[in-house]
């Protein structure tokens, strides 16, 4: 018999009576191992209450750290937990039924960040990824606690230089010259948008330029009427149920919008790469999530949470394929369907909708501001790229699937996709690379651009 010592992770912002109805199946199943728990057996929603259960856990000594991502955190606390334990350490994060609602846990981002993170940190863990009542859930955990903790050795990708093309190189070169606007800091806990500029424009030639939220903000206070109204039209145009959003958050989204436009006209910038949360919410009072879509239809990509080395990889793929390009989080996984979904807030380009129903009008569904695209992906064969940093090295990511015709997973932009590599694969692969939490969609199958892409660019090529 071993002491798991437990760590429950989540965020106030999700759904927290459903969040505790899964830790409570969870410690359930846990208990019926055999095995001794110490710890939390409550949510710890911040990190002042994480690292005050960490005191507690250090002063128990468990023979398992076990971080029961129950919804998604950043990866802070899990590298805080890696630093202070040198026990075996364990992730177990909770699925969730894909039934057009909300991401009312989100949890399997959460491990994504932390794979990503700890994998920088070169340190080994093992993890989960299971609904507590699945029935084969207590032989998972009784075989995965009572074995080596590890996720399996790290994958790595190989250089491919017998992929070198001129197609390769008149990709790249197009992206020398090119700027990205990083509009505030990448949010705590996100090693998955950290970078470093001198490199990255070393790598590709193109320049990051640091903006701070407020320029942004500033400007769209300002932002002219007739141009926002000119906005105004052009999503009415796309979307419906326009009018049952709340008017002066959908003014104030809407003028994000115009600013972004003049700022890029002004710094004659490609891209932009910006801190979508909280501030937009609890500062300015809108969301910048519609207007990403509609920059993105108009082929000037923008990445969330300041992710550069995302807005970077959504150049690379705008080039390679010609289309505008969405750049998407993985938040579920069912090897039993043999698929995955690939999501975000509400941002896609509105050319990725599926043709029924039109695409309409929603809110952020944890902060219940306007003005973010609500469609589901229309089917069709898709590529997914990341210029990655996994395990401190650079390599490009490449992966491709069948977006398929189905119902809407859950609200936002999100689509349903079967993965070349198969849904069981997918998951060990993304663990053991490291991957960040982004990848870049587009539609088409852009493999052979990609990897003469990488071969340009003399890095490696990654395949899952």
């Amino acid at each position: 018999m071993k002491t798991l010592g437990l760590l429950p992770l989540g965020r106030p912002t999700f759904d927290v009576p459903y969040a505790e109805q899964q830790l409570a199946g969870m410690l359930s199943q846990l208990e019926s191992t055999g095995h001794e728990l110490t710890g939390s057996r409550k949510l710890l929603f911040d990190s002042a209450s994480t690292i005050e259960a960490m005191d507690q856990l250090q002063k128990e000594g468990p023979d398992i750290v076990l971080i029961l991502q129950v919804t998604f955190t950043d990866a802070a606390m899990a590298i805080e937990a890696a630093n202070r334990f040198k026990t075996p350490l364990v992730i177990w994060a909770v699925p969730e039924p894909r039934l057009g609602g909300r991401l009312r846990l989100n949890a399997f981002c959460g491990l994504n960040l932390a794979s990503h993170a700890l994998g920088l940190a070169d340190r080994d863990f093992g993890y989960l990824y299971a609904f507590p009542d699945d029935e084969a859930c207590n032989e998972q955990l009784v075989q995965l606690l009572g074995e080596k903790i590890t996720h399996g050795s790290p994958l790595t990708g190989e250089l491919l230089k017998s992929s070198a093309s001129d197609k390769g190189r008149h990709i790249t070169a197009r992206l020398n010259g090119k700027k990205i606007a990083r509009i505030g800091e990448h949010p705590e806990g996100f090693a998955t948008c950290a970078y470093d500029a001198d490199q990255a424009h070393a790598l590709t030639g193109i320049t990051i330029e640091a903006l701070d939220l407020e320029h942004l903000f500033n400007a769209a206070n300002q932002a002219d009427e007739e141009a926002t109204a000119k906005v105004f039209d052009r999503v009415a145009s796309d979307l419906q149920g326009l009018d049952e959003v709340d008017q002066q958050q959908l003014d104030k989204s809407l003028k994000l919008k115009v600013a972004l436009d003049d700022l890029r006209q002004a710094g004659h910038y490609d891209a932009f790469a910006i801190r979508c949360w909280p501030e937009t919410f609890t500062e300015y009072g809108g969301a910048v999530c519609g207007p990403v879509s509609l920059l993105g239809e108009a082929r000037v990509p923008c990445a969330c949470e300041a992710d550069v080395y995302g807005a970077m990889t959504q150049l690379l793929l705008q080039e390679a394929a010609d289309a505008p390009v969405f750049l998407v989080d993985l938040v579920d996984i069912d090897a039993e369907d043999n698929s995955a979904v690939v999501w975000h807030c509400g941002q896609a380009p509105v050319s990725m909708a599926d043709s029924q129903p039109k695409p309409t009008a929603t809110v952020h569904t944890n902060r219940v501001m306007p003005l973010l695209y609500e469609f589901t992906l229309k089917p069709g064969r898709v590529t997914f790229a990341r210029l990655s940093q996994a395990r401190g090295k650079v390599q490009l990511i490449i992966s491709g699937g069948e977006m398929l015709q189905r119902d809407m997973a859950f609200t936002g932009t999100s689509g349903v996709v079967k993965f070349d590599c198969g849904a069981a694969q997918l998951l060990p692969k993304i663990i053991r690379s490291g991957l960040e939490h982004h990848m870049g969609l587009v539609y088409g199958d852009l493999r052979e651009e990609l990897r003469a892409s990488a071969a340009a660019l003399d890095i490696p090529v990654l395949e899952i």
